[in-house]
């Protein structure tokens, strides 16, 4: 059996490198295999996913579509290209006074937790809220108008307990 790993464009898969070749290498129909991808993440469009192809034989394949990473979630919520880079310097561990720029709100973050609760190895939403929104520190994110430092506080306090069902 022969197993390949890629990251690809959600319903946009092209037989392009890495992709392509390690496909033609296995023998498979490429063609058919990128059409499979494509089908099968037509609902993330715009997002990177990542991508597992199972060969038993040239006519027999598994594809196995994972969860896209917290930034792609996030960038696509906020239908930006880019987040900001790190609200502090990394090595005197300073804040930078550059203010951050985005805004997701409560239930974009739930949503978001949601989706990537199984990657993050935790059976508990409010955990898994509590990651993203710690992530949302380093991607220069505010959480309803807030700083996530801020909103972190509160979700240890109770204050957002009704919306993490």
């Amino acid at each position: 059996m022969t197993t390949i790993k890629a990251i690809v464009q959600a319903g946009n898969a092209k037989p392009a490198p890495p992709l392509g070749p390690s496909l033609a290498a296995a023998k498979v129909n490429t063609a058919e295999v990128i059409a499979a991808i494509n089908e099968k993440t037509k609902d993330l469009e715009g997002i990177e996913v990542p991508v597992t192809i199972k060969i038993d034989s040239p006519t027999s394949y598994k594809i196995s579509v994972g969860t896209p990473s917290l930034t792609a979630l996030i960038r696509k919520e906020l239908k930006v290209k880019k987040l900001a880079k790190a609200p502090f310097n990394v090595y005197t561990k300073e804040e930078i006074t550059e203010e951050f720029r985005e805004s997701l709100n409560f239930e974009q973050i739930v949503k978001i937790a949601k989706m990537k609760m199984e990657s993050m190895k935790t059976d508990s939403l409010k955990n898994a809220v509590k990651q993203t929104v710690a992530f949302c520190v380093s991607a220069g994110v505010y959480v309803d108008g807030k700083k996530p430092k801020d909103v972190l506080k509160e979700i240890v306090e109770g204050k957002f307990d009704d919306k993490i069902k």
